[in-house]
């Protein structure tokens, strides 16, 4: 007797554009995705040569400028998981081409700003570039093999390396040699167009259409609820730390948080599994990824705006034009990328645990040591590059470890905690260092004294240590023993493959 086949779920989708059906090449989809995350990785980091030039084109503070971190991190936390749903719905290239659109926009916006609230606007727009990746995950899974996914995303990680290095040096190289050194805020904008082209021309349309319904109460509340906290954080040193105002903000962000917590609890469908927390490898590694990135973030801008200031003018700084401060900033880089790629390793060796303490570790090395020592280039690039191999080894330790702690089933969910944990924690730092810089700026002045950069790196090396203490108490669980391991239940025959997907902030950052 012949078996009877399955009907075809196809049949019962909506069909789909003759372009979205035909068949592409997997080697181009690869090439495709990566091209688009060399892009993203370039928007994370263009910005950084330029923070000083902004700074006194605009005339804002370098305390104030520290919200184009924080207005694009909290941006990033939002749409996220609001587009990878979208996606799942509406199908992939389809909200990619639209997040890309919003990208477009943002980045314009930024180009043309003439007023630190445009520039902000743009940033808060340049925030969804979050939901590049899982998009681009969700279409190669839907159009590859299970070997060709691993390769893709492991080139897609490498690929925002990539890209934030040629963000660094693309941007710094217009600025140096171009009449308006501001000329480079256009480079995203070019860039931005090429993966457009490719979104629209290239990329084939996934098929799968799992159902349900986005969790916008929960995307709304979470969103509130940081913004009022960072406002209360971010500028208690100006309205007072007791001001109405600040406890105001400050106690109504909470109130919301408390919120989505409980709508989160009992939603169907929620944008975040709060219940995960309570599982020990779920909870350690978050609270890793909330603490390296609070400090990864928190120090971008006072970074750039520290090299590019003339020791003979305020008495420290190291003087670099826009483009040295690019290439002062690679060593970070370089030393993330090599952090990432020596991880897997390291854990093979030694362990999960002694990997995160050994990132902990070389993160506090470095940022107490640029503390002590940091009227001096090479010392700076060097501490620089012990710290980044020490992010390097966190991010994609936790990264690894959020999705591996969960059930198979539940990989996204692991992998989503991990990823918002990252965007608050850089939100929150840059928050906190915008407020220590703002305490050490005298009257009319642009720039902190000096302490403001010094007490900037003691807290990152505290904080550092601080996740080295905390990865301490990570213990791994056997996968038999995983967190509602016993309740999986076999995909059916011919069911597509969960693979994990995750958002690029940090990334760099």
């Amino acid at each position: 007797m012949t078996a009877t086949p399955p009907p075809s779920t196809a049949a019962t989708r909506p069909p789909l554009p003759d372009r979205a059906r035909r068949a592409t090449p997997v080697g181009v989809v690869l090439a495709s995705v990566v091209v688009v995350e060399i892009v993203s990785g370039s928007l994370q980091s263009f910005l950084t040569p330029l923070f000083r030039i902004l700074s006194e084109r605009l005339d804002v503070t370098a305390a104030q400028l520290n919200w184009v971190s924080i207005a694009n991190l909290l941006s990033s936390a939002v749409f996220a998981p609001v587009l990878s749903r979208m996606g799942d719905l509406y199908g992939h290239r389809r909200i990619l081409r639209a997040n890309l659109a919003i990208i477009l926009v943002g980045s314009l916006m930024v180009a043309l700003a003439r007023d630190f609230e445009l520039l902000l606007a743009g940033q808060v727009l340049q925030g969804s570039l979050s939901g590049l990746f899982p998009l681009l995950v969700g279409i190669l899974r839907n159009h590859g093999g299970e070997a060709e996914n691993r390769k893709g995303i492991g080139l897609m990680v490498a690929a925002i390396g990539i890209g934030s290095g040629v963000g660094l040096v693309g941007s710094g190289l217009v600025a140096e040699y171009a009449d308006n050194p501001t000329s480079a805020l256009w480079v995203p904008v070019a860039a931005v167009a090429i993966a457009v082209g490719i979104a629209q021309f290239v990329l084939p349309e996934t098929t799968d259409r799992p159902g349900g319904r986005i969790d916008w109460l929960g995307g709304v509340l979470i969103g509130a609820g940081l913004v009022g906290v960072l406002l209360a954080l971010s500028q208690g040193q100006v309205w007072g730390w007791t001001a109405g105002r600040t406890l105001g903000y400050g106690l109504g962000g909470l109130v919301l948080i408390a919120a989505f917590v409980a709508v989160e609890l009992r939603h169907p469908e929620p944008m975040v599994q709060v219940r995960m927390f309570a599982h020990v490898p779920v909870l350690v590694t978050s609270l890793i990824a909330l603490l390296f990135s609070f400090v990864f973030f928190s120090l971008m801008v006072p970074g750039s705006i520290f090299s590019s200031l003339p020791a003979d003018t305020f008495g420290f700084g190291l003087g670099l034009g826009a483009l040295a401060v690019s290439f002062a900033a690679l060593p970070a880089v370089l030393g993330m990328a090599a952090g990432a790629v020596a991880a897997p390793a390291v854990a093979a060796r030694f362990g999960d645990r002694l990997m995160l303490v050994a990132g902990g570790t070389l993160m506090a090395v470095g940022y107490g040591l640029t503390a002590l020592m940091h009227d001096d280039l090479l010392p700076y690039l060097v501490f620089g590059a012990i710290a980044g191999l020490g992010i390097g080894l966190l991010q994609q330790g936790t990264r690894t470890i959020a999705v591996e702690a969960v059930p198979e089933e539940e990989t996204a969910v692991g992998s989503g905690i991990n990823e918002l944990m990252i965007t608050v924690g850089g939100s929150v730092g840059a928050a906190v260092v915008g407020a220590i810089m703002t305490a050490h700026t005298e009257g009319d002045a642009l720039f902190p004294t000096e302490a403001g950069f010094t007490n900037s790196w003691w807290l990152a090396a505290g904080v550092s240590a601080l996740a080295a203490l905390t990865a301490c108490l990570y213990r791994a669980r056997p996968a038999a023993e995983a967190p509602g391991a016993a309740a999986v239940v076999p995909a059916p025959a011919g069911a597509p493959a969960t693979a994990p997907t995750s958002a690029s902030k940090g990334s760099t950052a």
